[in-house]
């Protein structure tokens, strides 16, 4: 047998036939099973699948097809990767569907079969000569930054302050808190990152992918400016130990405040200049720190072993003693600080978990890297931080005069404060005083009492340089891949320009600078403290929605949420966002409530704008639940007077072509009932064009703001498709009760075939006890002349003569950019137009059940027709007529229809005049049986013949009911001259009425008319009542 293999782009030019797939198999037949494979260097726009070939030696990519086709391949990873963009495109079903060519029972070699593009986009390697971008594994990449980050100013600066005023236990307690927000949030976070490839962008692009644009915009936002604000927090951190050692070798620039201005404004400056130089070197870098801060944790924990000396007695430092164990395990809160107070002050040391996650675009592997490296860095540092605060509380008293000859002579303590009194010092005149002669050492003064402790004071330094640096210098990182990747997703305006990438790793060189200039801002607060109580609660906001993007995921049951972290639960994750939400407002409730309403503000934008994205977030599959539910739970509810809502299957066409027919509906059916825009498609047999038209249509309506659904449905036949469309359409109790169309304006020129088709929808509607609507306008309801589009052959265009003949008839001529040229082709017609105080005029000759009355009463509750006053027409003598006029308006006022006037129409029965009445009858002559086409003939016959013709006798039968007609035609134009709208109770057909008599009657009654008219009749069921039950 032969085997199926590429051909070079050579070969493929000196073959005669266009390059495709090609099955040569030197005469054989197709094999059942082969080996194709495709030639990389093949330049040619499709995939080639010829038959043998050299084969094995050379380098070409293979690939296997189905046992059932030979253009039918097995599942691949390469069809798969990337979503958006696949690497490589299956055949489609038209392809597969694509018939063998044989030639007398011989498979023909070289046939053309045509299958999609292979597009190389992602996974291709980088071009020769150039370096693949930097990636890193779980330990660099994600554990090792995040241990850096979470080692922070805080742990060297301020946790021991925070033990002093919190105690032991509460300050354990504190840690173990921050610990299970940050733990909740990083098996959240492991879950999200393992539902799928993640891009750079981190918790934004978690957020956005899962709950949307709407909340992933405004949190994209707030994140980005934390971590500036947390490169801040840490420069200053650094410029505070830099300014104190300054200080103690009499080196002070300006004053206490300032220098750390300017020291702070220069690191910074130093570390754009690292980031700037791209991620290998930042990476460096950061191991660099990450050994510092090694040794300085060894060196401490080395020193709290090595009994103290004189001078660190004075400075409280006694090595681990019980007494001081239990003075320093309850809290003593100072200068009204609380648990809350102290704890928003410690909460920024818990932020680096996502600094692995911020880069997860430089990452290997995310999915694995992420859980891995996070929840290694929380268990490490958790140890750490406990180590430290138990540590530090039992080797340091709170307060200390650092003097030496404060050592307590003899065995006497009175008047000794403190519990230094049962260790022989005496600290009680430094505790006493305030200001500069109060205590400068001990818990409570000294920040840096760790140095004090640790066997070597300046390897605490270096740990202070290091973690403050690394810390700083990793947020400075974060910050601008988050916001790069919120600038390329276009949800806000005037930020693309910070979107653009330098380099192989893509980087934001722009965002760089502008996070530079955020951050220098924040360092000339030179406030420590302040600076850490805002950054608490952006990273809050940002954790609460982590956890709620976790949670609302896995409450959906949507078939895409199939993480590959087990190790997680949605309540966990609720209680995690839950818990943030309270912490951000037990912290500060103002900051909390600012960043609340920025959040709100930023919502409400995107909301506004809805942005044309689509990322499968859990909110589109929360709302088809509620959908899904709401609709199985309308379905067991049984009808009611009360809650009928005209549910209409309009007869558009396509929509855009028909803008007044859709703006008409869509003005009494928006945020009230269903509207389906209908469209009958005639497509050649085995061929739908059904995909093909939605994505245009829906974006037309969507873009019209207009609250409808398209449904096309191939058919050959108006009547026949309508028909389906009613039975078909809708879900459980959303199905239409209305059918709503157009009146075919041109139905005298139109074919007999297309007359017949339209007339029998309606008597099919009739016959199917669902209400009719009818619009007449009288230029025409059409435009597809007027820009130009296809034509559909169930939908012929109200003037068929003045149809521009260059219009196609294939859509492929239009090409895919349709859909985008139609919505934004926007027609303006008289239904979005402000009527003001014209008049709805409703002529109810037939009682329908009300839906003549309802329609122009839904009318009336839009802006539009606010102010429009709706007109009665009756029927009635003159003898009765103040007492029909009166018993309709008691019957008005009962239905709480807001009306203006009822007025009584006594002359209806009067005979019209006689140009209507030849009017009317040259319009009904083309369609009369003569004596001469009576011949050899009966008249059952011909009415099969030609089931448009009237007979004589029909036309004597029915002559009192079409001179109503013309007359109510004549009362209509003589009331109704300038009213903005008029709806006229449509009359319903015997089944022995010839459809074009019908037609006739309804030409009748709408010409003349300079506003819309609609024909309208309900199903003879009440859809008004004025009962409350």
């Amino acid at each position: 047998m032969g085997q199926l293999t590429s051909k070079s782009a050579s070969d493929a030019a000196e073959s005669n036939t266009v390059p495709g797939i090609r099955f040569t198999s030197h005469g054989d037949p197709p094999p059942p099973h082969g080996s194709p494979r495709t030639d990389p260097g093949d330049s040619g726009p499709n995939l080639q699948i010829p038959g043998t070939g050299g084969g094995d030696s050379e380098r070409q990519e293979l690939r296997r097809s189905s046992i059932y086709s030979t253009i039918d391949m097995v599942p691949k990873l390469d069809f798969y990767a990337g979503s958006l963009s696949p690497r490589h495109v299956r055949p489609s079903l038209e392809t597969l569907r694509r018939p063998t060519p044989f030639d007398d029972g011989v498979w023909v070699n070289n046939s053309e079969l045509s299958i999609p593009d292979v597009l190389e986009t992602e996974g291709t390697e980088p071009p020769a000569g150039e370096k693949a971008p930097v990636r890193f594994g779980w330990v660099v990449g994600v554990m090792v930054r995040c241990m850096l980050n979470i080692w922070g100013v805080i742990l060297f600066l301020r946790l021991s302050w925070i033990t002093s005023e919190a105690g032991i236990l509460l300050t354990c307690v504190i840690i173990l808190l921050s610990v299970v927000i940050t733990s909740v949030t990083a098996l959240s976070v492991s879950a999200i990152a393992t539902n799928g490839r993640v891009n750079s962008g981190g918790a934004y692009f978690m957020i956005s992918r899962t709950l949307g644009p709407e909340m992933g915009g405004p949190i994209g936002v707030v994140f980005s400016f934390a971590n500036a604000l947390a490169c801040a927090l840490n420069t200053v951190g650094f410029a505070e130990v830099i300014r104190d050692l300054l200080q103690e070798f009499g080196l002070g620039m300006v004053d206490e405040v300032n220098d750390v201005r300017i020291i702070g404004v220069i690191t910074v400056s130093f570390l754009l200049l690292i980031s700037l130089a791209g991620m290998e070197w930042e990476a460096k870098a950061q191991i660099l720190f990450f050994v510092i801060l090694l040794i300085s944790f060894a060196n401490y924990f080395v020193g709290t072993l090595i009994p103290p000396d004189e001078e660190k007695r004075s400075k409280g430092i006694f090595g681990y003693r019980s007494e001081i164990f239990s003075d320093n395990l309850m809290s003593k809160y100072t200068n009204g600080n609380d648990f809350f107070a102290v704890f928003a002050i410690f909460f920024p040391s818990a932020i680096g978990i996502l600094s692995g996650v911020n880069i997860s675009g430089d990452l290997k592997d995310p999915a694995t890297a992420i859980p891995k490296g996070t929840l290694g860095a929380i268990f490490l540092t958790t140890l750490s931080y406990l180590g430290v605060c138990v540590t530090i509380g039992s080797v340091v008293v709170r307060e200390a005069s650092g003097n030496v000859t404060d050592v307590l002579l003899g065995n006497s303590t009175d008047g000794c404060k403190g519990v230094a009194c049962q260790l022989g010092w005496n600290f009680t005149d430094c505790m006493d005083a305030v200001g500069a002669d109060g205590c400068q050492y001990g818990l409570a003064h000294s920040p840096k009492v760790l140095g004090q402790v640790s066997g070597f004071n300046y390897l605490i330094t270096a740990g202070v340089f290091a973690a403050s640096l690394s810390s700083a210098l990793g947020f400075l990182v974060s910050a601008p891949k988050v916001f790069q990747c919120l600038c390329r997703d276009n949800i806000y305006p005037y930020i693309g320009f910070f979107a653009k990438g330098y380099g192989k790793n893509d980087e934001p060189l722009r965002a760089y600078l502008l996070c530079y200039v955020i951050a220098i801002a924040f360092i000339l607060i030179a406030q420590l403290n302040i600076i850490a109580a805002l950054i608490s609660n952006f990273f809050l906001c940002s954790y609460a929605l982590i956890n709620f993007s976790c949670f609302h995921a896995s409450i959906t049951n949507s078939p895409g949420w199939r993480p590959s972290f087990h190790y997680y639960s949605k309540w966990t994750a609720l209680v995690g966002a839950m818990i943030s939400v309270g912490l951000m407002f037990a912290f500060s409730w103002r900051v909390a409530v600012v960043t609340v309403c920025i959040i709100l503000f930023l919502f409400a934008y995107v909301a506004y704008n809805k942005p044309q994205v689509n990322w499968g977030t859990s909110l589109q599959a929360g709302r088809y639940n509620i959908a899904l539910s709401y609709s199985v739970a309308l379905s067991r509810v049984e009808d009611h007077v009360k809650n009928f809502r005209p549910q209409c299957l309009v007869l558009t066409g396509p929509p855009n072509q028909r803008p007044a027919l859709v703006d008409f509906v869509g003005s009494f059916t928006k945020h009230i009932s269903l509207m389906i825009c209908g469209d009958v498609l005639k497509a050649p047999e085995g061929q739908s064009r059904v995909a093909t038209e939605t994505d245009g249509m829906v974006k037309w309506l969507n873009k019209r703001k207009v609250r409808s659904f398209y449904t096309p449905f191939d058919s050959d036949s108006l009547r026949g498709g309508t028909r389906q469309l009613m039975q078909a359409a809708g879900l459980g109790k959303l199905k239409p009760n209305t059918l709503v169309l157009g009146f075919k304006t041109g139905w005298r020129e139109a074919s007999e075939e297309s007359l017949v088709d339209y007339v029998n929808t309606i008597y099919d509607t009739f016959d199917a006890n669902h209400c009719v609507i009818l619009l007449r306008m009288m230029d025409g309801l059409d435009v597809s002349d007027h820009f130009g589009y296809e034509v559909n052959q169930c939908f012929v265009p109200d003037n068929p003569d003045q149809t521009d003949p260059s219009i196609t008839t294939t859509q492929e001529a239009t090409g895919d950019a349709t859909g985008e040229r139609m919505s934004s082709q926007q027609v303006r017609t008289a239904f979005q137009n402000n009527q003001g105080k014209k008049t709805i005029d409703v002529y109810w000759i037939s009682d329908d059940g009300g839906l003549t009355l309802l329609v122009p009463y839904l009318l009336t509750r839009r802006k539009n027709w606010g102010q429009s006053k709706v007109r009665v027409f009756i029927l009635g003598d003159e003898q009765s007529m103040e007492e029909g006029r009166q018993e309709m308006i008691s019957l008005l006022k009962r239905f709480r229809l807001d009306f203006h006037d009822v007025i009584v129409m006594t002359d209806s029965e009067r005979t019209p005049q006689p140009k209507n009445l030849k009017r009317f009858e040259d319009i009904v002559a083309p369609y009369r049986l003569n004596e001469e086409q009576q011949d050899g003939a009966s008249e059952s016959e011909l009415k099969t013949l030609c089931p448009l013709k009237i007979s004589d006798k029909e036309m004597e039968a029915l002559r009192t009911k079409s001179n109503t007609k013309v007359r109510l035609n004549e009362i209509i134009r003589r009331n109704s001259e300038h009213a903005a709208l008029v709806l006229v109770s449509l009359p319903v057909p015997q089944t022995d009425c010839p459809m074009s008599l019908y037609m006739a009657w309804l030409e009748a009654l709408t010409s003349g008319l300079h506003c819309p008219v609609v024909l309208i009749r309900g199903n003879q069921q009440n859809v008004l009542t004025f009962y409350c039950q």
